[in-house]
């Protein structure tokens, strides 16, 4: 794991703040988090409940992938199954209502290399399949993720992955990504804010594909681009605008808790409020919401990674402030609404009438 965008959690420090829960009755789709077992931090399903059972009302999650659970001693290409093996066993701990109300992993996001082209398919079938089949059968598979985050500085990609500069146009890659629709997967888009303009190459030469826009668009403001944030938010602030052009893109409203964006928050003597976060999210937010319009955009935990810098419970005060003005419709689009059509959530995960709307 590249240490440079994660933040240690102290839970020591993130007690100095405690917020009673804005609007505690509104449904909530976590639409990225995931779940892991590493030697410097145990995130399963009995610490997510203890950050989700904070006030909230969340109603379901999407898990998406973060190498956890491979398969040992499997082929390179097959380990991942092992991810959407676990994933699938724990929304099935989660469905049997026994660790409460919320629908943990309803929708799973997982990992499969499509620079094998044309050899992807049988493994996406095999994801498919671990993951309890179709939709319509009632499986849980809903999509990959590869990651696609290439800096010309090193320190700033992930080594756990092998990633170059152009994969994205690659012959391979594409071919692998022409399989997605097919079978009716979607793709989770990790890139830097300077790689949008080629996500919006992909997604317009892929309009059946369903494409999400991770992490509010990768946005870098430490390392070469710390002296450098008017830059980085005008040159983000333009690829937005025109990724949202594309019709099968929409975006999450997540990872502003990474050390890569640069906002420091982990660096306070006391973990931040819901206003703190507010006030330096407000251009990053504003701005997805304008481009992509409520419907198009759905709110994210990315818990644990953004555990270092705020809490759960603030982290969804904070963007309850910023969309206080919001309609009650373009509300429950960003907080579940957009998540449950884009992920196909059936309304029984939800357990909610508002589903039905």
């Amino acid at each position: 794991m590249a240490s440079v965008s994660y933040v240690p959690i102290r839970e020591d420090w993130l007690a100095t703040r405690k917020e009673e829960p804005l609007d505690p009755g509104l449904p909530i789709v976590d639409s990225h988090h995931h779940l892991y077992d590493r030697p410097n931090c145990r995130y399963l399903l009995d610490e997510f409940l203890r950050d989700i059972n904070t006030g909230h009302n969340v109603r379901a999650t999407v898990i998406v992938q973060a190498r956890s659970m491979l398969r040992a001693g499997a082929p390179p290409e097959l380990q991942p199954l092992g991810e959407t093996e676990f994933a699938n066993g724990i929304a099935a701990m989660s469905a049997s209502g026994i660790y409460g109300e919320a629908r943990v992993c309803a929708g799973i996001v997982g990992f499969a290399d499509l620079t094998l082209g044309d050899s992807i398919r049988p493994i996406l079938e095999r994801h498919i399949s671990v993951a309890g089949g179709s939709v319509a059968e009632g499986g849980r598979f809903r999509g990959v993720r590869q990651s696609l985050t290439w800096d010309a500085d090193v320190s700033l990609v992930n080594p756990m992955y092998e990633i170059s500069e152009h994969m994205m146009a690659s012959r391979k890659f594409r071919t692998g990504f022409g399989h997605l629709a097919a079978l009716g997967l979607s793709f989770e888009a990790w890139v830097f804010f300077h790689q949008i303009a080629e996500l919006a190459a992909l997604a317009r030469a892929f309009p059946e594909t369903p494409i999400v826009l991770n992490h509010c668009g990768g946005i870098v403001r430490i390392a070469g681009y710390a002296t450098r944030h008017a830059e980085v938010f005008e040159r983000w602030r333009r690829e937005v605008a025109e990724l949202a052009r594309c019709p099968n893109v929409m975006v999450k409203l997540s990872g502003l808790g990474m050390k890569l964006g640069g906002f420091g928050f982990e660096e306070r003597e006391r973990a931040p409020g819901s206003m703190d976060l507010a006030q330096s999210w407000r251009p990053w937010i504003e701005t997805c919401t304008e481009a992509f319009g409520a419907s198009r955009c759905m709110y994210g935990s990315n818990f644990p990674v953004d555990k270092g810098s705020y809490s759960y419970a603030i982290g969804l005060n904070a963007l309850k402030r910023l969309t206080a003005d919001a309609t009650p419709s373009e509300k429950a689009d960003i907080f579940w609404r957009s998540a449950k059509a884009f992920y196909r959530l059936p309304a029984s995960s939800l357990g909610i009438a508002q589903a039905r709307n």
